[in-house]
């Protein structure tokens, strides 16, 4: 690689040049990562906190007048965007059974192909229950281990613990039983839907209502939060407009900046470029070498910038931007520095050599 060796051996003929080309482009990672990266950060932690399942949840609360049958969740099942459905009937109380007197937790019956999500396992030869930590310690089983009876007399060995996930907070202190009868259809009093993103939470609430099939639609009730994903479109949408804006003014006067600098190493070198003409060195070649030590300048700064940006970023216990934006980034870093050298290495390579070696 030649036409590398050279480049890298210009660069350091010229160390000042080079120092100041690297270090402003490693002043413009330091930024950008700083300010940009650091909104970046931020704004993908707040996404992510819209984008939990509380946030993606349809809520159907359904009388037991209403007539709504956990067969409705074989008719879910060919709705797509549905990232999981679970139907539940209504309360019934329960207490420890060795202290009948005791407080009562309210049971109920879990219906859904895919009840693991709760941290349940249905298993048709055992009578089990699963609880919160919240219900085991008001029902005087805080380890998980006894039984449970039902007011209908039905007794469930505790089977286990579950972590109540964001959509079932409003439901604690939760008591679940999961059914082994998934195919005959139970009358249910609330049925969940959580959406594969926000966005379709609107849709998905007029495909969910249109299938529920009760036998008095006016008592039923529709929650969504169709709200929260308006909110995040907007939230997404003004703080991408200010990274991206801010991301274009830097990468403008970065690049500004490196065409000064190598425009200015063009005047002062501009004899030596002179002497490489009337060595043989073709434009061509003249501009190419001045794109190449520009490149190589531009990912030493790069590199130095980015990491310096991650260590200050970790210190400061500030939210690290993704990679495909840190990737991207360094990018259009990269293709900036390279572009802004091109009008000086084209000024450089069409010095003439008789007019820059003259001898006043």
């Amino acid at each position: 690689m030649p036409l590398l060796r050279e480049a890298v051996k210009s660069a350091r003929s010229a160390p000042v040049a080079s120092a100041l080309t690297v270090l402003t482009i490693a002043g413009m990672m330091l930024a950008v990562m700083l300010t940009t990266g650091r909104a970046v950060g931020a704004e993908d932690h707040v996404l992510d906190s819209i984008d939990s399942v509380g946030t993606r949840t349809i809520l159907v609360r359904a009388d037991p007048a209403a007539g709504l049958t956990s067969d409705v969740l074989g008719r879910l099942a060919h709705i797509e965007g549905i990232n999981w459905a679970g139907a539940f009937s209504t309360a019934i109380d329960s207490t420890n059974t060795r202290i009948p007197d005791g407080a009562s937790v309210p049971v109920r019956y879990a219906y859904g192909d895919d009840l693991r999500e709760l941290g349940m396992t249905p298993s048709p030869s055992s009578r089990v229950a699963y609880a919160s930590q919240e219900a085991l310690d008001r029902l005087g089983l805080p380890d998980a281990a006894g039984s449970i009876t039902l007011t209908d007399g039905t007794t469930y060995g505790i089977g286990g613990r579950i972590d109540s996930p964001a959509f079932l907070a409003d439901f604690e202190p939760v008591v679940l039983v999961p059914s082994t009868g998934a195919r005959t259809p139970h009358p249910i009093s609330i049925l969940l839907v959580i959406a594969a993103r926000p966005d379709l939470v609107g849709t998905l609430t007029d495909a969910v209502t249109s299938v529920l099939a009760p036998s008095d639609p006016t008592k039923v009730t529709i929650q969504t939060s169709a709200s929260l994903a308006a909110l995040r479109s907007i939230i997404q949408g003004q703080l991408g407009s200010f990274s991206r804006q801010l991301v274009v003014a830097l990468l403008i006067v970065t690049g500004i900046l490196v065409s000064v600098i190598l425009y200015g190493l063009v005047m002062m070198r501009r004899k030596d470029f002179g002497r490489r003409r009337a060595l043989g060195a073709t434009r061509t070649f003249i501009l190419t070498l001045l794109l190449v030590q520009t490149a190589l300048l531009a990912v030493a700064g790069i590199g130095g910038g980015t990491v310096s940006a991650v260590v200050t970023l970790l210190v400061a216990g500030d939210p690290l931007p993704r990679p495909a934006f840190t990737i991207a980034l360094c990018t259009l870093t990269l293709l900036t520095a390279t572009l802004a050298a091109l009008v000086p290495a084209a000024i450089a390579s069409r010095r003439e050599p008789i007019r820059e070696l003259r001898v006043p």
